[in-house]
């Protein structure tokens, strides 16, 4: 009797702590809806372990779901010590269809947020002159803002997040409800499903030792 009731909480308390071990809980900021998938999405990210990030929920982003930038506050600091805002929002319009975080099942919440999340990784390796420059260009030209949302697909996909990278790329383009024109905008701009699943071969390849003949 004893057991069956000890254990539960003992696995609960292992299955939602071990990935909190990689994050600092106290530079982060988290609404308490979307809790669970950050922290999920920040475990594979030790590098921004202590670095500070604010969760912070919009009521409309223009043509994006997400939106990560340093805090203007901290722009002109070290690029060790910025602090950096993901806005998340609240209601997603595309074209006539309008969702909301709740209407988007957790997974691909997660795949999302591993999103943003590469994009810090890629900010926190700019200068501040680099980041002023990547501002500038990411407002004018198309084929910029297409290698920087690459560069954070790949950032993910290579700390481990593939599997969520690839549910979230088929929620939008295996969606009926999302036009053809949306889903072409994404297609151009973004990592396709099937360079996914490249980069996550890629990636289990380096990470498996080399098989050895032994007849030779």
């Amino acid at each position: 009797m004893f057991l069956t009731t000890f254990i539960p909480p003992l696995l609960y308390f292992v299955l939602t702590m071990v990935p909190a071990q990689n994050i600092n809980l106290e530079t982060k900021i988290i609404p308490k809806s979307i809790k669970n998938e950050v922290v999920e999405a920040l475990s594979f990210y030790p590098e921004l372990k202590n670095t500070a990030i604010e969760f912070k929920f919009k009521e409309n982003i223009k043509k994006s779901t997400m939106q990560a930038q340093p805090r203007f506050t901290s722009f002109f600091k070290p690029k060790e010590n910025r602090e950096y805002l993901i806005l998340i929002s609240r209601k997603i319009q595309i074209e006539t269809d309008t969702f909301t975080m709740e209407d988007i099942p957790s997974d691909v919440k997660v795949g999302w947020i591993g999103h943003e999340l590469g994009h810090v990784m890629d900010y926190s390796h700019r200068s501040n002159l680099g980041m002023l420059l990547f501002g500038l260009k990411y407002l004018f030209s198309s084929t910029h803002i297409k290698e920087v949302e690459r560069a954070a697909d790949t950032y993910a996909i290579a700390h481990g997040m593939g599997d969520y990278i690839l549910k979230t790329k088929n929620f939008i383009l295996e969606n009926a409800q999302l036009s053809e024109k949306y889903k072409e905008r994404i297609r151009q701009l973004y990592i396709s499903p099937e360079e996914v699943m490249e980069l996550i071969n890629k990636n289990k390849i380096r990470e498996e030792p080399a098989i050895i003949d032994a007849n030779k």
